[in-house]
């Protein structure tokens, strides 16, 4: 989802939402209707994942098959499954989140061959994976919620093999605040590209009128706590959402360090 403080982000919050979430008709078809042809259908994406966005996370990963992919805040762990078929790599994805890594999980065979994928408990600052472990580490919608951006990038770092690289999804930091390039320079990785995404704001606009119109469907199929904290992220106002743009971006840990 987007960011902003408006929401419940507990652990528990999320465990409600992924519940919900699972196995519903309305929220599928109300993604699809606002992503349009953009819509992953067998992703089921809970985030902001479209066709264009895995596109070029695959162009800007550069994994070869074999590799080991990490998903920091990997959710239901559709976008993580789908590229980890799509570039024929190992998946390890994290979340902090028991229900979400559970339900990931069980979605595994629907994408990948047995024990090629495997989910786990952890924290962005804290993701208990071997230095060095990892060719690639995506984050989808996830790592600006970390409580220590700074220190999520340095944890990314650190998994990553020298050369590899952390692609992410990101909104323009507010004024007063460290621009992404300084605090990926912070955590020793180098921005190699920030691509705007120019589909993140109308998608979200869409996507947000379409929860308010059915806020009674919402509240019976997910029930009160998933949809409370989907219908204040909602209802914030429009200029919250276009005043910072969204960026695609590619950090690489370099080669020496």
């Amino acid at each position: 989802m987007t960011e902003t403080t408006a929401v419940g982000v507990a652990a528990d919050d999320y465990d409600a939402a992924h519940a919900g979430v699972q196995g519903s008709p309305l929220m599928q078809r109300l993604w699809a209707q606002a992503m349009g042809e953009e819509y992953p259908h067998e992703v089921e994406p809970f985030s902001s994942c479209s066709w264009w966005l895995l596109g070029h996370v695959v162009s800007a990963l550069r994994m070869r098959p074999g590799g080991r992919l990490v998903d920091l805040g990997c959710g239901r762990g559709g976008p993580g499954l789908w590229l980890a078929r799509a570039l024929s790599v190992r998946l390890v994805g994290v979340d902090f989140s028991a229900v979400a890594v559970a339900l990931a999980a069980e979605r595994a065979d629907d994408f990948v061959s047995a024990g090629q994928a495997e989910f786990r408990q952890g924290t962005f600052e804290q993701t208990g994976l071997p230095d060095g472990g990892a060719d690639g580490v995506i984050s989808i919608d996830a790592l600006p919620f970390a409580k220590d951006r700074v220190a999520a990038l340095r944890e990314a770092r650190r998994i990553l093999v020298p050369g590899g690289r952390l692609v992410l999804t990101v909104r323009e930091q507010p004024a007063g605040a460290d621009d992404w390039q300084t605090m990926a320079a912070h955590a020793g990785l180098e921005v190699e590209q920030a691509l705007l995404n120019e589909h993140h704001h109308d998608f979200w606009l869409r996507l947000f009128a379409l929860w308010r119109e059915h806020a009674d469907e919402l509240r019976t199929e997910l029930g009160e706590r998933a949809a409370a904290n989907l219908l204040r992220e909602a209802s914030q106002p429009r200029s919250v959402l276009e005043e910072r743009p969204a960026f695609l971006m590619v950090m690489r840990r370099p080669d020496d360090t």
